[in-house]
């Protein structure tokens, strides 16, 4: 069928911020739909309030509003732009909801409104509603776990009853296994299924028999209008059930099903699919086995594009989110061009003759107090996808993309933790699902524990165990051989294996260097292979590549001057999608002028490695030694040696530029780049240049850290080098906290993890500026000296929040000009003094008329792609044409560098937190960053921007009932403005006694005073505290601020208990008078929307 003619313009549903569960995949499939669907004529209209997505850039959408994913804001967008139809199945769970929403109120998919397309109604509520999809299947001879549904606990406990435990409960209706859990116990089980109902937005559990320790598998599924369908992927999870298929280790192809039990899985799918009614485009199909009689199972089905979809696109090459926008508007698949080998068309199955491997990535370490043991609710931050040809190279070269200081399957510094460990301490913590896992795994292989008794402790497949014995016994054989003695043949079979240079290194107690000459010296390079959709049945037409060790390379010269950009490898804490939009951006710039963009990532969820962002991809690990393997090999097929950048990946190539030829660095020069990281190079230069820093000084021992602390004071702020997201900063008030830091820093520096304390990696530690105003600044200079200020953003909360964590406004909404002028003129000094060539991104701490530099980075920061969106400058495709030889100059007579658009409109960027995810975590803000994302708010007005900013963020400002505040010391008298505004909105305030005597002393109407939660008594049922108030409902919103080092107990409690009531937390005083301006604008004058394009007319 051609394409809908009937159409005219379509409204695609983001996914918002990244958040746990839901990351940069949904960029990346909106923005394959955008691109297309524009392409075939349709006049697209994006709603995201996502700054950080290159799909929230002006030029992917006719029309972009960055406003909040609300039902409210999603109709006034449709009344204004009058869409013919909404697709909703690629902005993830979130889109899904959204439509749903709005098809309830009769806005969408109803004669007279939008049509929904993609997925209809109907067919959303089948696979998202437990109860429904559970009969559908039945109704097709499909079987399900014994299961039963509820909407109550009474319900609930009826059921359990009937099946017994253990059982999983599944919420409807959500994202990433959040509320998902299993119960062992009574106890337990009432616990979970009402955190499942909370969880739930139509208030309805799952409740199933367990099937915890079945094997699991998922199809990638594709369906058009004529009913043809084909599994694009098929992925099987190493880990069994019951650890979320997002914290799982997967691996592509299946591995361990018969070509029989395949393909009944593969009918099944096509089944389900049907019924469910996805009359078009991509959906995620979840199985699982029984390991010991083969009995399969459907456990659930996602009617969208999913995280997986971008995985199974990555692994195959068959663009899933593209064709599903085309099959959306009325093409089939048999009318679809595959774009890979340009001879083939969409209805051709893909099939691959490699192996690939995903790996997730946690975050553990940023939030204390969490277990860090994996189960049914997701709770990774990002992944690695590694393509080799056998499941043992992949599996190494996946380990070492995850960047955590390991090297591939131990082999490695990180092995000798588990020397201390008895054969049956290992054994019971290999029974346990986490991070370290698969690593004890391997040290229980390397003790000689059969692969029966290992298998019994973890669960995991045989199979895959037998295929990780391999690598140890081949390191066995390594350790017994030297360097020198390895044949060309032995090197091989090692490099097929997926050991890297610095694991043979660590193991032959040599440098990494000369592994890589010695292994150079006998001709042992890897060969670099095309990922094709067809096992090589047809020549591939798109250089998309993957190394292996091999005879051919499949690898066209290049016959333009050629860049290779490093991208910043697996979303983390500090590290995310902000960096991936500016790699894109670069890519596409320096296509434009003529210049061969070459990726090296190895990131499947992002735009940066989609194969048609770049004229040539690397799907490969950023360590030195595959960094090298790519400059090495694009330098022999081309002749040339290829320039490349290391300054728009985060801190990720940032580290290996020292380590990189120093001819070949496009932009800032990696001794600059080490000035500016290093604490104490930094210190030396801002003194310099007579530049105000906070007092302090550098150390490199616990002792020089005492020394400086008791000489400028406590409380002290203690920084590391070389890391990003504040990775191991605190605030620290006394010497016993001092030491115990330190200490921390110094065992991470031993493991080579990110934020360790090294001879070659100081610590900085200087004087905390209490209630200073903190400044960002983003700028670009170019090799005439010129420096263009992009923006400068003023930060909602005080010092002491990480600036990832902190709201921040763009323009500065209390600084003065002054103030302003001699921070943009710090900034011009400080990028001359550095030779800083490209961006750089300043931080500021503001004490009344005093500035003080807090450190600078010669690289892109997160906040550029925020500043790009609030002034209509492109600053990352400006800064790769300076890196690259142009002057600001040049590029202004070019057109690429505009003015600034003019208008009154204000910016607010606001983070997303993970705390949801984490019950047992306090939310209070500090020096390590801990967002996984954020949203943008833009208004005529700070108020009216920060208030939209809060809502995009998941953030209810009440309109009535009962707030609690409770404030410490330094913050009651500013709360009392706070507190008069909140109750002249007609809303009521409870207090603990301390806090309501100060307030009503001050002309404050308290309505209710509590006891605080450290003077509970179990046996007293008529005690009222806070914590008690949230966990009945009582409280609408919270006020808390946070009392310092101490004693924290009462208002973490209550920071917890809010946190798992889902109630709002606001923990600084700054971002609580925000909050109240926004909620007076809300109530004087109805939120309006406007699209960027209109924000940025010149």
């Amino acid at each position: 069928m051609p394409r809908r003619n009937d159409i005219k313009s379509i409204l695609v549903l983001g996914s918002g911020p990244i958040v746990i569960g839901q990351a940069c995949e949904f960029d990346y499939s909106g923005t394959q739909a955008c691109r297309v669907l524009r392409s075939e004529g349709y006049r697209v209209i994006l709603a995201n309030s996502n700054p950080a997505t290159i799909m929230t850039d002006p030029d992917f959408a006719d029309r972009t509003y960055i406003e909040p994913l609300t039902p409210d804001f999603i109709e006034k967008i449709i009344e204004r732009e009058k869409p013919d139809a909404v697709l909703p199945t690629l902005g993830g769970q979130t889109a899904l909801n959204l439509a749903m929403e709005l098809f309830a109120r009769g806005k969408v998919g109803v004669p007279g409104t939008p049509e929904l397309i993609g997925a209809n109604a109907e067919a959303i509520a089948t696979a998202e509603d437990r109860g429904k999809f559970k009969e559908a299947m039945i109704e097709i001879g499909l079987s399900v776990p014994r299961s039963g549904i509820a909407h109550t606990l009474p319900e609930a406990q009826k059921i359990v009853k009937e099946i017994g435990l253990p059982v999983i409960i599944r919420p409807a209706y959500i994202l990433g296994g959040r509320g998902t859990g299993i119960a062992h116990t009574p106890e337990e089980f009432k616990a979970v299924v009402s955190n499942g109902l909370a969880a739930s937005p139509i208030s309805e559990v799952l409740i199933e028999t367990s099937i915890v320790g079945w094997k699991e598998y998922e199809l990638e599924v594709m369906r058009d209008r004529n009913d043809n369908c084909v599994i694009i992927c098929s992925i099987e999870n190493v880990d069994a059930m019951g650890v979320h298929t997002g914290d799982s280790i997967t691996v592509a192809p299946a591995m361990t099903l018969s070509d029989v039990e395949y393909q009944k899985m593969r009918d099944a799918a096509f089944a389900c699919i049907r019924r469910v009614g996805v009359e078009t485009g991509g959906s995620n199909v979840q199985f699982a086995v029984n390991p010991t009689t083969g009995d399969q199972v459907v456990i659930e089905m996602n009617p969208r594009v999913s995280r997986s979809s971008a995985l199974a696109s990555k692994a195959t090459g068959f663009p899933i989110a593209k064709i599903a926008a085309k099959l959306a508007v009325g093409y089939t698949l048999d009318e679809i061009s595959n774009d890979i080998t340009k001879k083939t068309p969409a209805s051709f199955e893909p099939t691959i003759d490699y192996v690939v491997v995903k790996i997730p990535r946690w975050a553990f370490e940023k939030f204390p107090g969490t277990s860090g043991v994996l189960g049914t609710q997701m709770q990774s931050v990002g992944e690695a996808m590694a393509i080799g040809r056998t499941f043992t190279e992949s599996l190494q070269k996946a380990l070492r993309s995850l960047e955590i200081g390991r090297f591939g399957l131990n082999c490695d510094p990180g092995e000798e933790n588990y020397l201390a460990l008895s054969d049956e301490e290992l054994l019971n913590k290999i029974a346990i699902p986490t991070p370290e896992r698969i690593f004890q795994i391997g040290e229980c292989l390397r003790r000689k524990i059969s692969i029966e008794i290992v298998a019994e402790y973890c669960k995991f497949d045989p199979w895959f165990l037998d295929q990780m014995l391999t690598i140890v016994e081949e390191r066995e054989f390594l350790a017994e051989r030297d360097m020198g003695s390895l044949t060309k043949l032995e090197w091989l079979r090692a490099k097929r294996m997926g050991f890297a240079d610095a694991q043979l290194a660590w193991l032959w107690k040599n440098s990494e260097a000369e592994v890589r000459a010695s292994r150079l010296a006998l001709g042992v390079r890897p060969t670099y292979k095309a990922v094709d959709t067809c096992s090589a049945e047809f020549s591939a037409q798109t250089p998309y590549h993957y190394s292996t060790y091999e005879d051919e390379s499949e690898i066209h010269a290049s016959t333009k001057e050629s860049v290779i950009i490093l991208g910043s490898g697996p979303n983390r804490i500090g590290q995310g999608i902000e960096f991936d939009y500016c790699c894109v951006h670069a890519s596409f710039a320096l296509r434009d002028a003529g210049f061969e963009t070459i990726m090296l990532n190895c990131n499947p969820e992002t735009v940066s490695t989609d194969y048609d962002t770049s004229d040539k991809l690397f799907f490969e690990p950023l360590t030195l030694e595959d960094v090298l393997n790519v400059i090495e090999a694009e330098t022999v097929s081309s002749g040339v040696k290829p320039k490349v950048i290391v300054g728009l990946g985060g801190q990720t190539p940032l580290k290996l530029a020292a380590r990189i030829p120093a001819d070949l660095i496009a932009g800032t020069n990696s001794q600059s780049i080490d000035i500016a990281e290093d604490r104490e190079k930094w210190s030396a230069l801002c003194e310099a240049n007579s530049i105000a820093q906070p007092p302090g000084g550098t150390a490199r021992n616990v002792d020089q850290a005492v020394e400086i602390a008791n000489k400028i004071g406590y409380p002290v702020l203690v920084r590391p080098s070389y890391v990003l997201g504040g990775r191991a900063m605190q605030i620290v008030h006394d010497e016993a906290q001092l030491r115990k830091a330190m200490q921390e820093m110094d065992q991470a520096g031993s493991l080579g993890r990110e934020g360790g304390l090294s001879a070659e990696r100081p610590v900085l530690v200087d004087r905390f500026l209490e209630d200073a105003i903190e400044v960002d600044v983003d700028a670009i200079r170019d090799a005439s000296s010129e420096v263009l200020i992009g923006g400068v953003m003023e930060h909602v909360e005080q010092a002491g929040v990480h600036s990832g964590d902190s709201a921040c406004t763009i323009p500065p909404v209390t600084l003065s000009a002054k103030i302003i002028d001699e921070i943009e003129n710090t900034v011009k000094k400080i990028a001359n003094a550095l030779n800083v060539i490209g961006l750089i991104n300043v931080q500021f701490a503001v004490t009344g008329s005093t500035v003080y530099v807090i450190e600078a980075n010669p690289r892109a920061s997160r906040t550029v792609p925020f500043v790009a969106k609030a002034t209509g400058v492109q600053l990352v495709k400006v800064a790769s044409r300076v890196m690259l030889g142009a002057t600001l100059a040049q590029l202004r007579q070019e057109g690429l560098l505009p003015d600034r658009v003019p208008g009154g409109h204000v910016s607010v960027k606001e983070a997303v937190l993970p705390f949801n995810r984490f019950a047992e975590v306090d939310t209070a803000l500090g020096p390590e960053m801990r967002s996984t994302g954020e949203v943008m708010g833009i208004d005529d007005s700070f108020a009216r921007a920060f208030a939209k900013a809060q809502f995009a963020a998941g953030t209810t400002l009440p309109e009535s009932g009962l707030v609690f505040v409770s404030l410490n010391d330094r913050d009651k008298e500013g709360g009392i403005e706070v507190v008069k505004g909140l109750t002249s909105l007609g809303l009521q305030i409870a207090a603990t006694s301390g806090t309501a005597k100060y307030l009503t002393e001050n002309g404050c109407v308290v309505t209710r005073v509590v006891s605080k939660f450290s003077e509970r008594k179990a046996d007293d049922k008529n005690f009222d505290d806070a914590v008690k108030l949230i966990e009945a409902g009582e409280i609408v919103l919270v006020i808390n601020t946070p009392r310092g080092h101490g004693t924290r107990s009462d208002g973490e409690a209550i920071r917890k208990a809010a946190n798992n009531c889902r109630v709002s937390v606001v923990t600084t005083l700054s971002a609580a008078r925000a909050a109240v301006q926004g909620m007076i604008e809300q109530r004087n004058r109805p939120f309006a929307v406007k699209s960027l394009q209109e924000f940025h007319a010149r």
